[in-house]
């Protein structure tokens, strides 16, 4: 059986929901009682977020491929960051990288695209909010994506980076973000949200408004799955 590799702690929370997610799913394709082989590298978001927003990205690049060659030296097989942000420079850490990288990106656009979506609004963090690779990647399926307005993307980060992050999860900032998205279905006709951030499903916990919610822990790790499953290659 081939082996899992996982940057974690990009936060805590999501690396905790990714294991559970990624044994409970295993455990339902596979009925022989065994497990997956996961083996996680738990780095510093706070460290790696300072040097994104310091645009420090040859840094960045370095940190992730410092962590993915360590899941190597360990023994994985194929990997994966558990994390939406650091997906910025993914293109750059998979050229460098050792082992075969799954991508929550790529993955999002192919469920995007299975729903037949044409719209879509993306929340997470400001650095994905106001980057490009994601409309990059969903450009290939012709999905246009639209972020939610400055004040609402300095509210959804402050709310991720002081509570949603630290385990904290308010049914007022839930309200809030909840607002965030139906004046986003009402103004900008938007037909499914992406939770860019994979915090935000801890708090998000639903399709609301007659619209998907696309979960992109629970997309990645499906894909994440099918890789170690049915994937041919040794």
């Amino acid at each position: 059986m081939k082996k899992i590799g996982m940057i974690g702690g990009v936060g805590p929370e999501s690396t905790v929901d990714y294991y559970q997610r990624m044994i409970k799913l295993y455990r339902q394709k596979v009925s022989d009682d065994s497990y997956p082989e996961i083996i996680i590298n738990s780095i510093d978001m706070t460290a790696m977020l300072k040097m994104i927003a310091d645009k420090d990205f040859d840094d960045v690049i370095d940190l992730l491929t410092d962590g993915v060659n360590s899941l190597y030296q360990a023994g994985a097989d194929f990997g994966f960051i558990s994390s939406n942000t650091p997906h910025i420079v993914f293109e750059q850490v998979q050229k460098q990288s050792s082992i075969p990288l799954i991508s929550i990106v790529e993955a999002t656009r192919k469920s995007a695209e299975t729903l037949n979506l044409k719209k879509i609004g993306l929340l997470g963090t400001l650095f994905t909010m106001q980057s490009s690779f994601y409309q990059a990647e969903f450009d290939q399926s012709g999905i246009l994506l639209v972020a939610p307005s400055e004040k609402e993307q300095q509210y959804i980060h402050q709310k991720l980076m002081t509570e949603i992050e630290q385990g904290v999860f308010l049914d007022s900032t839930r309200e809030e973000l909840l607002k965030i998205v139906k004046r986003m279905l009402v103004e900008d006709s938007i037909d499914g949200v992406i939770l860019g951030c994979t915090e935000l499903p801890l708090i998000l916990t639903k399709d609301e408004f007659g619209i998907p919610f696309l979960n992109t822990t629970k997309i990645h790790v499906e894909s994440i799955i099918d890789e170690l499953l049915y994937s041919s290659w040794k």
